[in-house]
């Protein structure tokens, strides 16, 4: 079974100010790379840095993930002081509770801007880079409810899911240029999320759903994760038995999920 080095590997994680993206940032550093943190809030980046061991080896970021300029400035600042980039993975983003027929277009194109046309933004300017380089690995975190579709989450749903098919269509084109694909699909895990979570029209939740609340941690699925990307693996669900199971069904008999998704309690 292959597995990937991740030592002095320059890694760039987005949304890495708290919850899964801090998680997996003390998880890479703890394998030996270097990991640069991008969020829009500069205390916490620092916070979590200097968590991480040999922090002066690391780097924090301000960004706002729908500016494109500032994508560059932050590439920029990153090439300048390392001279290369591994890895991106692209953990920005927000999630949705509301159902579609309460939720604004406004908060629809809000959702897909922060979900997937920035992604795919950020995306294509350090895949200009890799390919210069002849290799580097893109990790999208998409999420279960991007392979089944849920209630309360349509826009989410649709933007994870454009985000996955995007992914896999980069993987076909540029995989003979060294360019490796992975996307990872957490089912339910504790973090403040749902908190953030854009009700229909574009306000905060701010509450934990009770799913989240008995979740896994993101400690948890950040040593998932990571041990299924120095695997190798393209293609990575995380979550519960339930959640396996769906992202199972759906593949292989999808009007069963819909039976099953219907007579759910996804809220």
């Amino acid at each position: 079974m292959m597995t990937i080095k991740l030592k002095d590997k320059i890694v760039w994680i987005t949304g890495a100010s708290g919850g899964i993206g801090e998680a997996l940032a003390k998880a890479f550093a703890q394998e030996g790379a270097i990991v640069v943190l991008s969020a829009r809030r500069v205390a916490e980046l620092e916070r979590v840095r200097l968590s991480l061991p040999s922090p002066e080896k690391h780097l924090t970021l301000a960004l706002d993930i729908c500016d494109e300029q500032a994508q560059q400035q932050a590439l920029a600042e990153l090439l300048a002081r390392y001279g290369k980039l591994d890895w991106l993975i692209n953990n920005a983003g927000i999630s949705q509770r509301a159902l579609v027929m309460d939720t604004t277009g406004e908060t629809d194109r809000k959702i897909m801007e922060i979900d997937y046309f920035a992604q795919v933004a950020l995306s294509r300017r350090v895949l200009s880079v890799m390919l210069q380089q002849k290799n580097g690995q893109l990790v999208f975190i998409s999420s279960v409810a991007g392979l089944v579709g849920t209630q309360f989450r349509g826009s989410y749903s649709a933007a994870k899911a454009a985000l996955h098919l995007w992914a896999n269509s980069v993987r076909a084109e540029l995989f003979e240029q060294g360019i490796r694909v992975s996307v990872v699909f957490p089912g339910f895990v504790k973090t403040a999320v749902s908190m953030n979570a854009l009700t229909g029209n574009g306000d905060a939740l701010g509450k934990m759903d009770d799913a989240q609340a008995s979740a896994m941690t993101a400690e948890q699925f950040a040593t998932a994760s990571l041990k299924a990307l120095k695997a190798g693996k393209s293609y990575i669900v995380i979550g519960g038995f339930k959640e396996k199971l769906a992202a199972m069904i759906g593949r292989f008999s999808p009007e069963l999920l819909y039976k099953l998704i219907r007579k759910s309690k996804v809220r």
